[in-house]
């Protein structure tokens, strides 16, 4: 888990919200080695920064 928060995350409680339509989307493959939230504020935070290299935070899952 994280230690920083960011502005374009999202709370728990928003994302609970549409983890069911995340997961009726994911083929059955393997157990997830991180954890839904994490990859969905990484998309979030590349879409609100405009996808720049140089501001992607190492502490995003990859």
């Amino acid at each position: 888990m994280r230690q920083k928060k960011y502005p374009s995350d999202l709370s728990r409680e928003q994302f609970e919200q549409i983890r069911p339509l995340l997961e009726s989307a994911r083929k059955r493959t393997k157990p997830r080695t991180v954890e839904l939230y994490e990859v969905f504020c990484a998309v979030l935070y590349l879409l609100k920064s405009g996808c720049q290299w140089r501001m992607l935070p190492g502490e995003f899952p990859k």
